[in-house]
């Protein structure tokens, strides 16, 4: 089921303690760029699927990567594109949007959506995997 714009962004803003919807939204972007630039195929897809068009479309239409990040690289690229963000402030906002993205998702996108992307992107999405 696709999440409503408001509702997403609700999410978003709670989890990450922003003070404005304004600050969750520009969290949502970066990251469902860099997050669209690693997924491929009918993951990507179906992911779009269940959220908000605007944050779909960022999703399909993502940032272009030469190479999978690792989480480390992942949070450095979402510092580097939110302007006075810290790799702390990153971790953060990366959190705060992945772990909503898990709970719309549901465990078994999620779980294919981790099977695209280096080990260690469970906890950046709040949901570690047994090893």
């Amino acid at each position: 089921m696709t999440l409503r714009r408001e509702a997403f962004l609700d999410h978003v803003k709670k989890r990450g303690e922003y003070d404005t919807a304004q600050e969750a939204e520009r969290a949502a972007r970066v990251v469902l760029a860099l997050l669209g630039a690693h997924l491929v195929g009918d993951v990507r897809a179906q992911l779009a699927a269940y959220l908000p068009e605007g944050f779909a479309l960022i999703l399909l239409n993502p940032l272009q990567s030469a190479e999978p990040l690792s989480p480390e690289r992942f949070v450095r690229a979402t510092a580097a594109w939110i302007e006075g963000a810290s790799e702390q402030t990153a971790t953060w906002d990366v959190s705060a949007v992945l772990s909503t993205v898990a709970d719309t998702a549901g465990d078994d996108l999620l779980g294919r959506i981790l099977l695209q992307l280096p080990p260690g992107y469970d906890l950046l999405f709040g949901r570690p995997q047994p090893t």
